[in-house]
């Protein structure tokens, strides 16, 4: 009997994270070009993704790159913290909550090195899912296709028994080539609607892409 499962990304699906123009407003205060902390910094927020750096590598870096000292640093690591962590998206939560008893459950998100343990605070998601796969303890990010491999691994599961849920076009179509169904994210009606489809066991809702993908 197949398992029918549903994986979730975590950004702008579980949880809603508006872009909050938080390191705009640092390079006003340090008087620094537009866009030059980020490029300062790009090459740290690279390697947190993929786990290349501890939490503690990443504040000295951010103080070295930026001449901040240490109160600054952990005011600047709380800004971004802010944006990343956004507000739950209470109602597919509660949806997904009541899936538990109807298919398997897992998260794969593009993360960053301490993301487990401040969603896990913040939002409980390691006890609305069964397995929950971050980059930066996998090591690699979406759409790399061994992203999805392991997820189906950890969750013992096949790819075509998964619909995997996303609000990046970019890994919907990485997900369909991996062998999974798969959901652009854009509101909650349409994913309860294309989620109840999957369970259903009907054909695919959204693309006329996700069938060749089921291949």
């Amino acid at each position: 009997m197949e398992s029918r499962c549903v994986i979730l990304d975590i950004g702008g699906v579980l949880e809603i994270t508006p872009r909050t123009g938080w390191l705009d407003q640092w390079e006003e205060r340090l008087g620094l070009p537009a866009g030059s902390a980020g490029r300062r910094l790009d090459d740290v927020w690279r390697a947190g993704a993929v786990g290349a750096v501890s939490e503690t590598q990443v504040r000295a870096q951010v103080g070295a790159r930026l001449g901040l000292d240490a109160t600054q640093v952990e005011s600047f690591m709380a800004d971004l913290w802010a944006e990343y962590l956004g507000t739950p998206n209470v109602e597919l939560i509660e949806y997904v909550r009541g899936l538990r008893s109807r298919c398997r459950l897992g998260i794969l998100s593009n993360s960053f090195v301490g993301a487990r343990e401040l969603e896990t605070a913040m939002y409980q998601f390691d006890e609305l899912v069964e397995q929950i796969v971050y980059s930066h303890e996998i090591g690699v990010c979406k759409p790399d296709p061994r992203a999805f491999e392991m997820t189906c691994a950890r969750l013992e599961v096949r790819a075509r028994d998964c619909l995997f849920i996303d609000d990046s076009n970019v890994n919907v179509e990485a997900a369909r080539a991996a062998g999974m169904q798969a959901h652009l994210f854009e509101d909650n009606g349409q994913t309860f609607a294309r989620i109840a489809a999957h369970l259903a066991g009907a054909a695919s809702l959204d693309s006329p892409h996700e069938a060749a993908g089921q291949a």
